[in-house]
Order: C-alpha cells, then sequence, then structure tokens
C-alpha cells in the first residue's frame, strides 16, 4: 500500500514537470500584428501628406494661372454707356435715317441723300424724291434706292456718282467691290429681270426671266468677272429653285454679259441668299448650305435649323441661326474648307450684324461681340440703349447708331 500511493505521487510529480514549459522569448503573434498595422498607418499618413502637398501645389499654380488669364481679359467685357461716346445725339426719328458708313453716317429721307462726319455735319448732299428709301453699304460703295419705285443711286464718302432710272420697279440692289451694279426689278410681262451697270452707271445688260421663275437674289464673285442670280418658280406643280450665272467680260467695245452656267437642285428649296468665297459659290435656304462643286449643286452636311443672318468676312462665312423657337440663337464660323471653325450660343435676340476688312459684329440681348476671322472674340460689350444699326467706319472702328443717336465704340 505504501509503494502504491509512493509511486502515484512520483507519477503526477512527472506528469508536472511535463506541463511546465519554458519561457518564450519571441513576441506573441498579436503583438506582431500589432506592429504591422502601426507601421502600414505610417505609411499610409506619410503617402497622403504628400497627395496633399502635390494637390496643393498644382492648386496654387492652377489659381496663379486662372488669375493671369482674368487680368489679361480685364478689357474684354466692359460697360459701355453710349451716350458718353464719340458722335452725336438726335431724335429716334433722326436716328432711324441714318447708316453707319466710312468717317460718318448716311443720312436718307424721301426728299434727300447726304453723308454726315461723326459730329454730324453735312458733308455733301443730293435732293431725290423716294416713296420708300432704303440704303445698303457695300464696303466703299453705298446704293440708295426706292423700293418698289423707279430710280436708285450710287455713292461713296466723296461725292454721288450717278442716279438712274428704271424701266420696271426697283425690288433690291447690289454693288460688286468693282462698281459694278445689279438692280432685280419686278415686271407684269415677266417674273422679273436684272438689269446690270459698269461704275460709270452704263446699262451693260438686262437679263428678263420668263423660264426660270422670280429673281430672288445676286452675287458677283471677288473680281467681278460672274454675277449669279437665284429664282424660283411658282408656277409648276412643285417649287423648283434655280441657279443661273452670267460671265462679264471687257472687250475693246466695252463689256460683254453672256451665259456662263445654270445649277439646280430636285430639293423643294428656296435659295434665299448667295455669295461667292473666292469663286466658290455658295447658296443658303431657310435651313442649310448648298455649294456648286463639279458644277453640281449639292446640299452640304450642316444642320442649321433656322438660319438668320449669312455675312462673309474674309474667305469665312458667319451664320447666325437657332435651332427652333424660343431657343438660343448661335453663331457658326465656317471657312474655306468648309469646316466649322466656331459654334457657340450668343443669346436670345439679334438685332443687327455687320463685317468689316478681317472682323464681324453681332448686337444681341444688350450686348456687342467683336470677332475676328478666326472666331476669337476680341471686344464684348455691354450696352445701355438700344442699338438700330451698325458699321464698321474706315480703320475698322465700330459704329452704332443707338435710339440716342450715333456713337463710336472703340
Amino acid at each position: 500500500m505504501t509503494c502504491r500511493k509512493k509511486y502515484k505521487m512520483n507519477k503526477k510529480n512527472n506528469t508536472n514537470k511535463k506541463i511546465d514549459k519554458p519561457v518564450n522569448k519571441k513576441p506573441s503573434e498579436n503583438k506582431k500584428d500589432g506592429s504591422i498595422s502601426q507601421a502600414m498607418i505610417r505609411k499610409g499618413l506619410t503617402i497622403a501628406v504628400m497627395i496633399f502637398a502635390a494637390l496643393l501645389i498644382v492648386s496654387i499654380v492652377l489659381i496663379f494661372v486662372v488669375s493671369k488669364k482674368i487680368d489679361s481679359m480685364s478689357g474684354a467685357d466692359a460697360q459701355i454707356k453710349l451716350s458718353a461716346q464719340g458722335g452725336f445725339s438726335c431724335e429716334y426719328s433722326e436716328a432711324q435715317k441714318l447708316y453707319p458708313y466710312a468717317d460718318g453716317v448716311i443720312k436718307i429721307t424721301s426728299e434727300r441723300i447726304a453723308y454726315l462726319n461723326l459730329s454730324g455735319d453735312e458733308i455733301f448732299a443730293q435732293a431725290v424724291s423716294y416713296q420708300n428709301p432704303q440704303c445698303v453699304t457695300f464696303g466703299n460703295n453705298v446704293v440708295v434706292f426706292d423700293r418698289d419705285g423707279y430710280n436708285f443711286t450710287v455713292l461713296d464718302k466723296n461725292g454721288i456718282w450717278y442716279s438712274k432710272p428704271t424701266t420696271n420697279p426697283v425690288k433690291s440692289v447690289l454693288i460688286s467691290d468693282d462698281g459694278f451694279v445689279s438692280v432685280i426689278c419686278g415686271s407684269e410681262e415677266s417674273f422679273g429681270a436684272v438689269v446690270l451697270f459698269d461704275k460709270s452707271g452704263n446699262q451693260i445688260a438686262e437679263w428678263t426671266s420668263y423660264n426660270s421663275g422670280f429673281p430672288v437674289c445676286c452675287a458677283f464673285n471677288s473680281d467681278s468677272t460672274l454675277l449669279a442670280v437665284s429664282t424660283i418658280n411658282t408656277s409648276g406643280a412643285v417649287i423648283v429653285p434655280y441657279v443661273r450665272v452670267f460671265s462679264i467680260n471687257k472687250t475693246n467695245k466695252g463689256y460683254e454679259v453672256d451665259d456662263y452656267a445654270v445649277y439646280t437642285t430636285e430639293d423643294n428649296v428656296i435659295f434665299a441668299s448667295i455669295c461667292y468665297v473666292g469663286n466658290k459659290l455658295c447658296c443658303f435656304t431657310s435651313n442649310s448650305l448648298y455649294e456648286v462643286k463639279d458644277n453640281n449643286l449639292s446640299r452640304m452636311n450642316f444642320d442649321f435649323s433656322a438660319i438668320g443672318y449669312v455675312k462673309k468676312v474674309g474667305n469665312n462665312l458667319f451664320v447666325t441661326y437657332s435651332d427652333g423657337v424660343s431657343q438660343l440663337n448661335k453663331l457658326a464660323i465656317i471657312n474655306s474648307s468648309d469646316s466649322i471653325i466656331y459654334n457657340s450660343n450668343i443669346g436670345s435676340n439679334i438685332i443687327c450684324v455687320c463685317q468689316g476688312v478681317g472682323y464681324y459684329a453681332i448686337n444681341v440681348d444688350h450686348r456687342v461681340f467683336v470677332y475676328n476671322t478666326s472666331g476669337v472674340i476680341t471686344n464684348d460689350y455691354s450696352v445701355d440703349e438700344d442699338i438700330i444699326r451698325m458699321n464698321f467706319l474706315d480703320g475698322n472702328k465700330l459704329c452704332v447708331v443707338s435710339t440716342s443717336g450715333v456713337h463710336t465704340i472703340t
């Protein structure tokens, strides 16, 4: 009995010795995990600080660049008080008779055509008797005609060139850079006629339309060797547009005008505006552009919805249009390669547009934007009066006729 107990006790002691373990000097797994997390946190904080510093540097650079850009454009958007600008004041009824031109304005009434300087002083004048006088400026030249009357007058800033009577009532007049004048007249015996005059006022040709329809508008090419006439024939079941082109050749006996080409299209459209860009003929409907290419009148891949104004500045076309009723007006600029180099919203209400030598101006929503041929806005004015009309004077100084008179903007 005694021995068995002793044996059991020894066995128990041996078991206790086996349970005892030596001290482990390596860190526990929990401590190891904690050390890794702290290192990663420190590394993450370092990266975050570096990113923040980089963003801060970029922000400072952007703020500096934008501030410089704002400083460079500080003179582009100006508030203009028109009454404080150069020119002269007059009543609204008088202002409606004034057209900016050259170094002053043309004033037309039923009894007189006069050229005034920017102080309102008369330079020269001529008596007329027009029932419905209309004035159109073409670069250096001016035409005043009696719409639905029987007379027109051509002049420039140096004086009157000539006044001419017509057999049929005048509908519109166009003058080329070289001084050729085309007059569209109505007729009771035909659809209408186009009468062509040289710079001296000599009639050199008359084309009467019997089959092509009503003459709508005309265009000279750059050297006045071609005259294009848009007509519309409504006598059949459908509308048929025609564009007739005449050549103008100088000979020893004077000028000869001959048929050159006739273009048409199967589309039922009206070419309400045509112009030459160099010798390329462009024809506009109310929502599209057609061009003569390879002796065919082809529609270009532009969608203008509703065209307002078309002006040619250099070799670029400036087209205002909208996408529909109550939509903002847009301005598109088409270069000679038929690429749109500018297309942007410009405002709600277009009052008038004009073009100079290398510049285009548009008055919209009490603002006046001036563009160069590349579509860059060179000036942006906010005006405090309603503008009736405007034009570039000699030296590309912009002159406006407002409700209070004549004012120049520089």
